[in-house]
């Protein structure tokens, strides 16, 4: 037997009065989600611990069985891993988004989703005058960025800036746990306030200013970390050869501490426009060429939920649906194993909210020979009927591999 995961970031919602009360689930045009339904057993799983902050790290680490009490050490390090930035002994790890600030509230946390091209200059740029011995910036895709302090604590609270759009930007910067972190909350503090001041002329800036775009004027530093210790999914599961494919380095990092081949896509950007058909390919190819399990993660859907855009949630739900989910089912008839096909969000990215919340996602889990259940459809309410009733921690995986 062979196995796909194909997770459409942040795809649970919230019903939507603009849609008649139902969700972009309910409401998008999904034969083959639903075809899956018809064919496989649904449920429910959480994916992230009411204690944890309700981010995709710990949801894809909680999709992937595991334990992320025991192995989450921060995003900005598992992104590292993909950059092939080495955390040492003593550095401290943080994502460091590119965003927008305007009237001293947080506009966006993407900089209005900002070109690599132009990412990479800024954040060159802040990294020669920001820059140190104890201090790195590294570039990144779009908006997300690495930032490395050497001897840097973590015992720091700090926000997602997916999670304050529109909130006064003073009001949600870092700050210390304990004494132990009061030194490098005081000095990515700094850092912000600094980049504010550098990236304001910036002519990358000026530019997107003049063309009508949101500037990226402000670093914003979160998730912080060390190394982490992770098994792999061999060590975990037995799975010899298994491979990744996403656009986002949050995604990649953790296919690399899982021991997963990690499959760059061209035109993959995260993004409604991404290349759904060249993610599909690359995951028939890995399949056929001999890997056990692929993960195919898109973005998209988590994005449109933090811009707050109902109508693109709903298309690239559908894009992940005939773009992505069609070939793959498709393709079965071509590979020489039974294929299980495994379909959910990682954690649900409501339109009205725009950020991230701790809700129970719903999946369907296609195995071939399994006894389907009840459900004909892949929503948020229908799944709640399904055989597999609600899963939590490593319950998924094992359901899927029958471990």
């Amino acid at each position: 037997m062979k196995y796909i995961i194909v997770l459409g970031d942040g795809m649970a919602d919230q019903p939507i009065e603009a849609l008649g009360g139902k969700t972009p689930l309910m409401a998008a045009n999904t034969p083959h989600f639903d075809e899956l339904a018809r064919k496989g057993r649904s449920g429910i799983l959480v994916t992230v611990p009411d204690d944890m902050p309700a981010g995709s790290e710990i949801a894809n680490l909680g999709v992937l069985g595991y334990d992320v009490h025991e192995v989450f050490e921060g995003r900005g390090v598992l992104e590292a891993a993909s950059m092939g930035v080495e955390i040492k002994e003593g550095d401290l790890g943080l994502r460091c988004n590119l965003i927008c600030i305007e009237e001293e509230k947080i506009k966006n946390h993407s900089a209005g989703h900002i070109s690599n091209a132009e990412a990479a200059e800024l954040i060159r740029f802040l990294d020669e005058k920001l820059g140190s011995e104890t201090i790195r910036f590294y570039p990144g895709v779009s908006y997300r960025h690495l930032l490395v302090i050497k001897g840097g604590k973590k015992f720091l609270k700090c926000t997602p800036p997916h999670d304050v759009p529109g909130t006064p930007f003073q009001e949600v910067m870092i700050q210390p746990i304990n004494e132990e972190g009061v030194e490098t909350a005081q000095l990515l503090n700094d850092l912000i306030l600094k980049s504010l001041e550098l990236l304001k002329d910036h002519p990358v800036n000026l530019k997107r200013k003049e063309a009508g775009k949101d500037r990226a004027n402000s670093i914003w530093p979160w998730s912080p970390g060390y190394k982490p210790q992770m098994p792999t999914l061999k060590d975990l599961f037995g799975i010899e050869k298994s491979a990744v494919i996403s656009a986002v380095d949050l995604i990649q990092g953790i296919g690399v501490y899982a021991g997963m081949e990690v499959l760059k896509v061209e035109g993959a950007t995260g993004l409604y426009d991404t290349n759904y058909e060249g993610k599909a390919q690359a995951a028939i190819d890995a399949l056929k060429g001999g890997a056990d399990f692929v993960y195919v993660h898109v973005e998209a859907s988590d994005e449109a939920g933090h811009e707050g855009n109902v109508d693109l949630k709903v298309k690239t739900i559908e894009y992940l649906d005939s773009r992505i989910l069609k070939p793959v089912m498709e393709a079965v008839a071509e590979l020489d194993e039974p294929l299980a096909i495994a379909l959910l969000p990682d954690h649900p990215t409501p339109c009205a909210l725009r950020t991230h919340t701790h809700e129970p996602i719903p999946f369907v889990i296609y195995r071939p020979g399994d006894e389907p259940d009840q459900v004909v459809k892949y929503d948020e309410e229908s799944a709640k009927k399904g055989g597999y009733g609600t899963l939590a921690g490593d319950e998924f995986i094992k359901a899927l591999l029958q471990k």
